[in-house]
């Protein structure tokens, strides 16, 4: 039997160590009725029962109207899930991020989030973002909190604001188009203990210098290992650096095969050959990249 990849948060000063699965779901586009609401539903429920229970979304998406799909799924089961929610940078003061979190709790039909991400760095000063977090804390509205779209400088600004070492996460995009992170980020973060997110593991975004899904290495590989070229990018995504796992992919998925087929790849761990073949057709970076950011 395959232990299913899991990734660790350490422990914070009021939260112990929580460990989760490598895949969890990612929620972009949901509530835009670009799929029937009840499927988009369904769909997380089913990630859940299949054991991706982090569930990442954000005010952004669908206006609130993801946020509300997720409300929905997790009805009558929140304590399943670690729940992951983002705040807008210009919603993100002393009194306004406070305001934006107590209105994505209402919009979940919850009384706390997992985890707390300011979306990209904005104007706002850090100090007053991690105050009005601090204050959620305290009040019990958030358990942890973390940033998305930082690069290595905007890391080491945080690091430098009281409190700040207490980030949980930083949450980029990433795939095997797109490795920019593996040169500085990467590293930096396995430095001081701090998991990756990855969004859009399955190269619907970022810097393509060619399509993925169809290139021939990896259709080839795919057949070989008898997985869709979607799994063998999710398997690639998540696969375990240097002997550890850091990074927690957030595929969305609403088709019921397409769910499966992400739940599928926490027991599928690439063999040598494969990794040493796409690294051959898709090389790490020699040098810095910038940050990609959709």
């Amino acid at each position: 039997m395959t232990t299913p990849a899991r990734v660790t948060l350490p422990a914070t000063a009021h939260e112990p160590a929580v460990t989760l699965p490598a895949i969890g779901q990612g929620t972009w586009f949901m509530g835009e009725g670009l799929a029937p609401h009840a499927d988009e539903v369904r769909a997380l429920q089913q990630g859940l029962d299949l054991g991706m229970t982090l569930i990442d979304t954000a005010e952004m998406y669908g206006d609130g109207g993801a946020e509300e799909v997720v409300g929905e799924a997790l009805a009558g089961r929140r304590d399943e899930a670690f729940l992951v929610s983002k705040v807008y940078p210009w919603n993100a003061g002393r009194d306004s991020a406070i305001a934006a979190c107590e209105a994505s709790l209402v919009r979940l039909g919850t009384d706390h989030l997992d985890l707390y991400l300011l979306h990209w760095p904005g104007g706002i000063p850090l100090d007053e973002t991690l105050e009005a977090f601090e204050r959620l804390r305290e009040a019990g509205k958030i358990r942890r909190f973390g940033v998305s779209n930082f690069d290595i400088d905007d890391m080491e600004a945080l690091q430098s604001v009281p409190g700040g070492g207490d980030c949980a996460v930083n949450q980029v995009l990433y795939h095997l188009g797109s490795r920019g992170i593996e040169h500085s980020l990467r590293p930096w973060q396995r430095d001081h203990g701090m998991p990756l997110m990855g969004y859009c593991p399955l190269a619907q975004a970022g810097r393509l210098r060619r399509r993925l899904l169809d290139h021939p290495e990896v259709t080839a590989l795919a057949a070989e290992r008898q997985l869709t070229p979607a799994q063998l990018l999710l398997a690639w995504a998540v696969r375990p650096v240097d002997g550890a796992r850091d990074l927690i992919a957030i595929p969305k998925a609403v088709q019921p095969e397409h769910v499966r087929d992400n739940a599928a790849m926490l027991e599928t761990t690439l063999d040598e050959e494969a990794l040493a073949r796409l690294d051959a057709a898709f090389p790490a970076p020699s040098r810095k990249e910038s940050l990609d950011i959709v």
